[in-house]
């Protein structure tokens, strides 16, 4: 570590010049709400040599929430490396030095650590303490808790900063936070208001690139977020999986890989077993939250529409039909006939129905599902309280009409990333709850493979289901290995052959990986930012 820190401490970076910064003090008694001392924390992190060094030049400075250059205003820069300007930040703030911050982050991997101890190093350089800690159990609990009062608060999250970051659906996932009341770190932004609305509001991609350049400027101006890096995603595989000439793409979301279809060689009993990581720790995720991350979320549970590797919606996959009217309100589709659960229950409209209304009251939906949901007419009155079903949504046999209230221009993304579940299972359940509901030791779904056992913290096996709507999968049996987002373990399964398949985005893995001579690396270019969440509420 010390060695690390030296090279960033005399590396002389040219820093960005300091864009004037909007409300140069403390909004409330929280020193982080003063933009002067959020800014000199940016500066004092040397974010090229960490790129160089640490990460092995896999990981690339970021200038922006986006990687795209075209959603920055012009003369947007990154904010570069400038410790002397940090301190003298500080103490135009009046920093108290003995103020410890802490910092939290939920990547249970050695590279994350040694990342964590560099900042650490880094700040102090400056005059900011900080410790840190992983966070474990309900991670999306820990960091995903909003103010009662948008403006004054307090903070609900118990922590000064967040390493985490951002997987997007769409450029609007990295901004819709910053509407009214969603945002647990950031005390409303009057001025980011109206423009999270205009890119939520349009199709055009160029009315919502104006929002997005306008947006980027505000947040580099004042550091309410601080972005730190891109990175790639990096699928593997080992020498005994064959896809049979299924695509690869963006692995934290559903798209249509054709694992049905993938075959694996025989062991030496002439099963035909794949190992993989992703299973639960301690319950199962609800799928909502991280979409395709985990390997129930991908295969124990069918969305209603389907994507390319690219995320491009392509057709139906619980859906035989949709349609979307031209005016962008009416969305409607028909479920395949014969549709069962696992368990062999019935996969209804009425199943669909209730897990729209459900996902609306749940805090921990992914933002831009949610960001759907709550366009349907009346999806707003259910995730208030206010009602109990979404007058918006209409049930006709297998068909389902969902009607808006406003357009919402991902409804068809949205869509293919949503996985019903069977509103059976949770009668009685109160949504802001359903996450601790028993139903998570076990979940029971309509993907092409089911649970067969599960320990947690040792693995999870899943066979193929029979009456799957699309035929039976030809891999026998997949065991499923736990891990967080971002395996501690792989380089030691992959090693043991106990790592068939997966992804990583760890760039820390990659030469590992690719020194196995059984072992195979695809990289796949995602929207994927890593960053800092500093809570600038007040703390009780």
């Amino acid at each position: 570590m010390n060695t690390l820190f030296r090279l960033g401490a005399a590396a002389v970076l040219a820093a960005a010049p300091l864009a004037t910064v909007a409300t140069a003090q403390a909004i409330n008694d929280n020193q982080l709400s003063d933009p002067r001392v959020r800014k000199a924390i940016a500066l004092a992190i040397d974010m090229d040599t960490i790129a160089e060094t640490l990460f092995e030049g896999a990981a690339i400075p970021a200038t922006g929430l986006t990687s795209d250059p075209g959603n920055y205003p012009e003369g947007m820069e990154a904010h570069g490396y400038d410790p002397e300007r940090a301190r003298e930040l500080l103490a135009e703030a009046g920093w108290d030095g003995s103020r410890v911050l802490d910092m939290v982050y939920y990547y249970p991997d050695q590279q994350t650590a040694d990342f964590m101890a560099v900042v650490q190093a880094m700040l102090a350089d400056v005059g900011v303490q900080m410790e840190y800690r992983l966070l474990e159990g309900d991670v999306g609990a820990q960091i995903s808790g909003v103010p009662e009062d948008p403006v004054n608060g307090p903070a609900v999250v118990d922590w000064d900063l967040l390493y985490g970051a951002r997987a997007a659906l769409a450029p609007q996932e990295y901004f819709n936070r910053f509407a009214e009341g969603q945002m647990p770190t950031v005390p409303t932004v009057p001025e980011m208001l109206p423009l999270v609305a205009q890119v939520n509001a349009s199709a055009d991609p160029e009315v919502q690139r104006d929002g997005y350049r306008q947006m980027e400027g505000i947040i580099n101006e004042n550091v309410y977020i601080l972005p730190l890096y891109y990175q790639q995603l990096y699928i593997f595989e080992s020498d005994r999986i064959d896809r049979n000439g299924h695509p690869y793409g963006n692995e934290q979301y559903s798209y249509n890989n054709g694992i049905i279809d993938w075959t694996v060689e025989p062991n030496e009993d002439g099963e035909h077993v794949a190992y993989t990581n992703a299973a639960p720790q301690q319950f199962f995720e609800l799928p909502w939250q991280n979409l395709g991350i985990w390997i129930h979320n991908k295969y124990v549970f069918d969305t209603i529409l389907e994507g390319d590797p690219t995320l491009t919606p392509i057709g139906g996959e619980l859906a035989e039909s949709y349609e979307l009217s031209e005016d962008g309100l009416t969305f409607s589709f028909t479920l395949k006939d014969g549709l069962t659960w696992h368990d062999g229950a019935p996969l209804t409209a009425e199943d669909v129905k209730w897990s729209l209304e459900t996902a609306a009251q749940v805090p921990i939906t992914q933002p831009l599902v949610m960001a759907t949901l709550l366009r349907i007419e009346g999806g707003q009155a259910v995730a208030d309280g206010e009602a109990d079903e979404m007058s918006g949504i209409g049930i006709d046999g297998n068909t389902v009409t969902v009607r808006f209230a406003e357009l919402d221009p991902n409804v068809l993304l949205s869509f293919s990333q949503f996985a019903p579940l069977p509103m059976a299972h949770f009668e009685g359940v109160d949504p802001l709850q359903i996450q601790q509901h028993e139903f998570w030791q076990f979940p029971i779904g309509s993907g092409p493979f089911k649970i067969e056992e599960a320990r947690m913290n040792e693995f999870t096996t899943l066979v193929p289901f029979e009456d799957y709507h699309r035929g039976v999968a030809k891999i026998d049996q997949i065991i499923a290995l736990p891990s967080a987002d971002g395996d501690a373990n792989l380089i030691r399964n992959a090693a043991a052959n106990r790592a068939d398949f997966g992804y990583t985005k760890n760039p820390v893995d990659v030469p590992a990986l690719e020194e196995m001579e059984h072992m195979n690396v695809y990289p796949v270019n995602i929207p994927y930012t890593r960053m800092f969440w500093i809570n600038q509420f007040p703390r009780d």
